[in-house]
């Protein structure tokens, strides 16, 4: 796996950035890539509302550890999408069991999610002169979320370019790489320090648990999230071995 190219792009990027491991990797290539990156986050009724906190604390942590890093990281901005939690009957926004539906989708799935996210940060993008949405979708592994498919995200872009009228790029790093070689890129962009950060301070469970300290990090371990999250970092660390 190489580095991004046009590591010197003097374009301006907007990172869709929760605080989790997939949205910290894509900041880490971001950040690596462009040369300004702000971070939009979303508040929305999610029932692991403490990404939100564990939001600015990798912020911080990423411009204290790679000051060249920290020398473009811009702005944060959070939009409260309390509504979209108001129409939701999800197991991401309620108490409720996390089982698959009918559908052959996980009622974590809230329909339109990415759609809207990618819609305001788009709206707020052209306001702060960037060209460029950055964001964690990916199709491989992945809980099947209609919205994290390439070509739903490859069509909105031709639509909010259209809308904007202008170019508005979405930019999805890890769409076609497994959770084992997101650990393997973020180790490539930032060395074992940038996974130590993953590990400690990110947060991925869909049940907002921090108490419990893994080896991927903290988290449940059973839920979708974990259990992806789990098993890349031990595809992570097979690949590593075989490789030594």
């Amino acid at each position: 796996m190489s580095l991004p190219p046009q590591a010197n792009s003097t374009r301006k990027a907007l990172v869709l950035f929760s605080g989790g491991q997939d949205s910290t990797a894509c900041l880490a290539w971001a950040l690596e890539r462009y040369a300004q990156v702000e971070t939009i986050g979303f508040d929305y009724g999610q029932r692991h509302r403490i990404e939100l906190d564990c939001r600015q604390t990798v912020r911080r942590e990423l411009a204290a550890q790679f000051p060249a890093w920290g020398a473009k990281l811009g702005d944060d901005h959070v939009l409260d999408l309390a509504l979209l939690g108001q129409i939701s009957d999800t197991a991401l926004t309620e108490s409720r069991a996390i089982e698959m539906q009918a559908n052959g989708l996980p009622n974590t799935f809230v329909p339109g999610r990415n759609l809207l996210f990618l819609s305001f940060a788009a709206t707020l993008a052209y306001r702060r002169g960037a060209s460029v949405l950055v964001g964690g979708m990916c199709e491989t592994d992945y809980s099947g979320y209609p919205d994290c498919r390439d070509n739903t995200l490859k069509a909105l872009q031709v639509a909010l370019s259209l809308g904007l009228d202008q170019p508005m790029t979405i930019e999805t790093p890890l769409m076609f790489i497994t959770k084992a070689q997101t650990w393997a890129l973020t180790e490539q962009l930032g060395g074992a320090a940038l996974n130590a950060l993953v590990i400690e301070h990110t947060h991925t469970c869909y049940l907002g648990e921090r108490q419990q300290r893994h080896a991927w990090g903290y988290g449940c371990g059973s839920c979708p999230a974990c259990e992806l999250r789990a098993q890349g970092y031990e595809g992570f660390l097979a690949q590593q071995r075989a490789g030594a």
